[in-house]
């Protein structure tokens, strides 16, 4: 889009602006001229009389400034008629100087006034070098100070050399005028290319955020269609691991349990770093116990070890708070890599945790999670490799050990995004220490009188009476040949609405629900129950999904669910959550509370 200014010129938009924007940003080059010219007239002319061109062309200078800030941000897409005005009024001041070495009988008068005249031409059209015509207007007065002179020459022998000048500098301005203009087309030709790059570019990055998208939905998808088989696979191996069986079949049963296993952790990993990646890994600010945490991390690995033969050793140094806030279940995902990755690369000696606290106020605290292995080493060039997606050290380890190499990037980017880092110090022969630091606020430093644990009895409460919500026939087939081995009674349904109708005549001890199913959801069956008044209005349920978000299970709560389980289904965990049963709601939800983190950090 193209406009015209108050005398028809067409210029680009802001053309105007960004010419007057140049002429301010070199204003103080006005100034010198001035001196160099005022210089020139103090040589030829009577002192007062340059000083007093001086002090009226250093005024008009002033004045000019001054407007051209004013109207600076008010000029749009063409000149108007106001800036031509005054720009040609102070141009007339300095055009008295051409005009006065003329007249002034000097030696040098003549020669210096056609010098100045050139050169104040030349000034004019290399300001205004891409608005011609404006130029035009402006230098206006010198061109009456030339009218003035070739008068002055008529009937003399300079009247033509005079008039032969003028093509001359005409010639010089018109190529001055001309190169400059070929210059900023091709500048404008080449700011318009790197304008459709940037298009492009942007194109390219939506398309690719778009991409991006569409592979986290498919992973999410993904992962709800893998976990839901894999329920129906180690469900029953679970519950074929109860069944009297031979030693050869128990190795199997163990080969394919380990399997299943593997094959969710690969699984987490992948999705964890979708979600890294993509921004929306989220975190569950709450109160944590320290010595909890510390129990619920050492625990494991801890047998793990012994069971390897090698020393474990875990402790405190430092001033310990009792309470901090944080998220338990990422802060346990990065010491369980730490230590699970010790505990495997180490085949003799000791494997050492310790937390080390350092008081940074009376509300902070900085934690140091040391893991120090005996292992082989690493070497010093591996280091930062080794932080690396998808890479491992040594390739042997991968088929010796499996894994993706993503488990310490995974806990190095949760590290950074809890404004902390992982450091490792590590030498061939002698073993690696990985140090996760991490700030805190804290809560209480002193533990206070201990909270009645909650105790759940695997096998206490007696038979309940339980509604199985799933869509998914194998994983039906699961929990109720569970509920039945385990002395429980159940009922099915193949949807929510199914459900809901149910509960309108039957009372059930617990409900265990799928969260998407056809008809009607999990969490709409959940509220719709909830919500009925009827004889399961307060019946603990029990809230099942492939997803092992934390928004998830927030999401389940809120719809009035008391506990949240991942699938595929850890039973034994789930005997824990109904072994509260008898306690009511807020039974099942105090031992939600415990068994929670445990399984999402595993």
């Amino acid at each position: 889009m193209v406009e015209s200014d108050a005398h028809g010129e067409t210029q680009a938009p802001g053309e105007a602006a960004a010419a007057l924007r140049a002429i301010l940003q070199t204003q103080y080059l006005r100034y010198l001229i001035i001196g160099a010219w005022a210089l020139g007239l103090f040589s030829i002319l009577d002192p007062l009389l340059a000083g007093a061109w001086f002090a009226a062309t250093i005024g008009a200078g002033a004045v000019r400034g001054e407007f051209e800030r004013r109207i600076s941000q008010r000029v749009g897409t063409g000149w108007g008629m106001i800036f031509p005005a005054v720009a040609t009024a102070t141009t007339a001041v300095w055009a008295v100087a051409p005009l006065l070495a003329w007249f002034s009988g000097a030696m040098f008068g003549q020669s210096m006034a056609m010098m100045l005249l050139v050169s104040g031409y030349v000034l004019v059209f290399s300001q205004l070098r891409a608005s011609p015509r404006q130029a035009m207007v402006i230098s206006s007065p010198y061109g009456l100070v030339a009218l003035i002179i070739a008068g002055s020459l008529w009937g003399t022998e300079g009247f033509i050399p005079f008039l032969a000048s003028i093509p001359f500098a005409a010639a010089g301005l018109f190529v001055l005028v001309t190169m400059t203009m070929l210059r900023e087309e091709r500048i404008r030709a080449f700011q318009a290319h790197q304008a459709h790059l940037i298009e492009e570019l942007e194109a390219a990055r939506d398309k690719a955020n778009a991409a991006n998208d569409a592979k986290s939905n498919f992973l999410g998808v993904i992962s709800h269609e893998l976990r839901t088989p894999m329920n129906g696979v180690l469900g029953a191996a679970q519950l074929l691991s109860a069944t009297r069986l031979e030693p050869t079949q128990r190795e199997y049963l163990s080969i394919i349990r380990t399997s299943g296993d593997n094959l969710l952790s690969l699984l987490n990993d992948i999705l964890d770093m979708t979600k890294i990646e993509a921004g929306k890994m989220t975190f569950d600010v709450v109160d944590v116990s320290v010595e909890d945490l510390h129990r619920r991390v050492v625990g494991p690995f801890q047998a793990q070890a012994e069971a390897k033969g090698l020393d474990f050793e875990a402790r405190f140094e430092g001033e310990t708070p009792a309470v901090v806030r944080g998220d338990p279940l990422r802060v346990c995902q990065v010491i369980h890599n730490l230590l699970s990755n010790a505990v495997k690369f180490t085949d003799v000696g000791k494997v050492s945790y310790v937390v080390r606290s350092t008081r940074v106020s009376d509300a902070r605290v900085k934690f140091d999670f040391e893991v120090r292995d005996s292992g082989a080493g690493i070497a010093e060039a591996d280091v930062q490799r080794l932080f690396q997606p998808f890479t491992q050290v040594d390739a042997s380890s991968t088929r010796r050990f499996g894994g993706t190499g993503l488990g310490l990037t995974i806990s190095r980017r949760l590290a950074n995004i809890m404004d902390g880092d992982i450091a490792l110090k590590s030498k061939l022969g002698e073993g690696s220490t990985f140090t996760f630091t991490v700030e805190a606020d804290v809560v209480e430093w002193e533990a206070a009188a201990p909270a009645q644990t909650v105790e759940a009895d695997e096998e206490a409460g007696g038979s309940l009476n339980v509604l199985v919500v799933e869509d998914h026939p194998v994983n039906r087939m699961i929990l109720e040949a569970w509920m039945s081995s385990a002395g429980h009674a159940s009922a099915s349904a193949e949807n929510g609405q199914i459900a809901v109708d149910m509960t309108q005549d039957q009372a059930f001890d617990l409900i265990i629900m799928d969260v998407n199913m056809p008809v009607m959801d999990g969490l709409s069956a959940t509220r719709a129950i909830r919500a009925g008044g009827g004889a399961n209005a307060e019946t603990p349920i029990v809230v099942l999904s492939a997803s092992a978000r934390i928004e998830d299970h927030e999401a389940g709560i809120e719809a009035g669910a008391d506990a949240y389980l991942n699938k595929p289904i850890d039973f034994a965990a789930l005997a824990r959550v109904m072994g509260a049963v008898g306690q009511g709601r807020p039974g099942v939800r105090a031992m939600d509370e415990l068994v929670r983190p445990t399984m999402a950090a595993a």
